[in-house]
């Protein structure tokens, strides 16, 4: 009997043992067959669930991965047709700048219309064209500025093995990487990346981004060639209308030189294109990559070009644009009108434009304003702002004293003052003698400029920005002139 019992006890201890094992189950305590199945069925259950979620899961991933796929293939075609014409001979001409460094870009605008394609005389080889509009942009990111400088096709230039020609004659010659060594040494900069755009697809990037609104100084009609006919003031356009405006030149025929005013108006239009564009949703703005893809040819890729678009987000376009053209006289020569460079002035205007100032240091400069459109400023930027006014003087930075007052010892005990609040000075005799002291100062050195201002004992009116005359290697330059009391 004890043997009975005991075996009656083991066989209870596994029983126990096997119903703790099916703990959370229908029961802690051990299964029967009544209670087992409804368990099971709920574990094959639980289990189906688990593959289905398993499987939807699965499916999502394999989804995301197509979209990826096909999303980067997408870009790599839009990146195909950008760079389509940019050959290994433009690259090579292009510098290399630093991420967030201001640089310059080569904007050509080439007329490829369909009649012109067809005419025996161009044909479809881009190298059979001139370019029609060439415009330098220095393009800022850190500032959020850009400048834009209209360059005129007629521009008398020496073209080397090729003669003294057009500068618009450099694309037909040598296709873009020659037009764009041409332009970099003509104006003395490096050029670190080109576009060239399609006068045709201009229409289709305006329509893209829902038109552009422009205001005209003047009535624009043009009855004989395009068929234009604006009234002045606020007009939105849509594309065609805006390609025609930045074609039309005989509608200035009774102001001068129609070249100048329609570079104007391409410089506004650019600035319609930039401010709408900045403006607008993520989509709008893929979309109008895509739509350019098909018009312009450029180095930049997708990732740069959305790259740039982020950095300039938030710029003001009617503050932050610079807008200019190079200064010419026409001249008959050969039985042809040229435009003659002012090298004297072209080469200030660059130093303007290469310190971030606006091209003109007077508004008179800009012959084109009040009769063609403009775009943010063209002038100004000489003398100290409402905003560089109300800084706090800085007393560090490298000057320049220039003793221009006629009196012996002036600049050196003017230096000596200078180190003694805390600058580096160095004294020097200026080229000519002058009635008027004058503080100078370079980009982003205007705090610097009232500390010399003050440690001299000189008044804030007198205190401008650098227009390209003097040494730029320095924060400030301190000319001493005959009214200086020390």
């Amino acid at each position: 009997m004890r043997h009975l019992r005991n075996s009656d006890q083991e066989q209870a201890e596994g029983r126990a043992s096997r119903g703790r094992r099916f703990a959370g189950g229908p029961s802690a305590d051990i299964l029967s067959r009544r209670n087992a199945l409804p368990y099971y069925a709920k574990k094959r259950a639980s289990a189906r669930r688990g593959k289905v979620l398993r499987g939807v899961l699965a499916s999502v991933a394999v989804l995301l991965v197509a979209a990826a796929v096909s999303v980067w293939g997408y870009v790599i075609s839009i990146n195909g047709k950008l760079g389509a014409g940019v050959t290994s001979e433009l690259r090579s001409v292009l510098t290399e700048t630093k991420y967030n460094e201001p640089f310059y870009m080569l904007l050509l605008g080439v007329d490829k219309d369909e009649e012109r394609t067809q005419d025996s005389q161009y044909g479809a080889d881009s190298s059979n064209y001139r370019t029609d509009t060439i415009i330098l942009a220095r393009v800022d990111p850190q500032n959020k500025k850009v400048t834009l400088v209209s360059i005129p096709r007629d521009t008398y230039v020496d073209l080397g093995v090729n003669g003294k020609q057009k500068i618009n004659a450099a694309y037909s010659y040598g296709g873009a990487a020659y037009a764009t060594k041409v332009v970099s040494e003509f104006a003395g900069v490096s050029i670190s990346h080109y576009a060239e755009v399609d006068m045709d697809g201009f229409a289709a990037i305006v329509d893209q981004v829902g038109g552009v609104t422009v205001d005209l100084p003047v009535d624009v009609k043009d009855p004989d060639y395009t068929g234009l006919d604006l009234p002045a003031g606020e007009n939105t356009l849509d594309g065609q209308t805006a390609a025609l405006l930045g074609r039309t030149r005989h509608a200035y025929d009774n102001y001068g030189g129609g070249d100048f005013y329609r570079a104007a108006n391409q410089r506004m239009l650019i600035g319609a294109v930039t401010k709408k564009v900045l403006s607008s949703d993520p989509i709008t703005m893929a979309n109008t990559v895509s739509t350019m893809a098909g018009y312009v040819t450029t180095d930049l890729d997708v990732s740069s070009i959305a790259g740039l678009a982020s950095q300039l987000i938030g710029m003001d376009v009617d503050e932050d644009i610079y807008s200019g053209l190079c200064p010419t006289t026409a001249k008959y020569m050969n039985d042809l009108w040229y435009e003659i460079c002012d090298t004297a002035a072209w080469k200030v205007m660059m130093d303007r434009v290469d310190q971030g100032l606006p091209p003109y240091s007077d508004a008179s400069q800009d012959t084109t304003a009040g009769v063609a459109g403009s775009v943010g400023k063209s002038s100004g930027g000489d003398s100290v702002t409402a905003s560089s006014a109300s800084e706090e003087p800085v007393y560090s930075g490298n000057v320049s004293v220039l003793n221009a007052s006629g009196k012996n010892g002036a600049a050196g005990n003017a230096a000596n003052k200078l180190v003694g609040a805390g600058f580096s000075a160095m004294a020097g005799n200026a080229d000519s003698n002058s009635d008027t002291t004058r503080v100078i100062y370079n980009a982003s050195s205007s705090a610097k400029a009232r500390g010399a201002a003050r440690t001299l004992g000189l008044d804030d009116s007198i205190i401008e920005e650098n227009d390209g005359s003097w040494n730029s290697s320095v924060d400030v330059v301190v000319v001493l002139g005959s009214d200086y009391k020390s």
